[in-house]
């Protein structure tokens, strides 16, 4: 059974900080790459960051220099660290994985709201 359980969503100001957590099971972690993604009202959802297995990140235009994405293989955790925090960034985020090769799996979490007051 796969689980991706996403913590660390919250209330914070404009300027601060937070950091995400996904911790994975039942997927082969160190082959997948893991992502995160945001949902505001009203929008698509979109891409923030992905970590690809070979140690690739990618970042929307958005987030760039103010967002960290990184994993711990051991743990079979992603994090998203997010700094500069501006209203704008007010979403449900929710992380994702993607299997390769032979291990074709596409799952999500449940989601973690992040909130950014002005």
């Amino acid at each position: 059974q796969v689980q991706l359980v996403e913590s660390g969503g919250g209330l914070v100001q404009a300027g601060g900080s937070l950091r995400l957590s996904c911790a994975a099971s039942g997927i082969i972690f160190s082959i997948s790459a893991m992502g995160w993604y945001r949902q505001a009202p009203g929008k698509q959802r979109e891409l923030v960051a992905v970590s690809t297995s070979g140690g690739n990140t990618n970042y929307a235009d958005s987030v760039k220099g103010r967002f960290t994405i990184f994993r711990d293989n051991a743990k079979n955790t992603v994090y998203l660290q997010m700094n500069s925090l501006k209203p704008e960034d007010t979403a449900v985020y929710y992380c994702n994985t993607k299997g390769a090769g032979i291990f074709n799996y596409d799952y999500w979490g449940q989601g973690t709201q992040v909130t950014v007051s002005s």
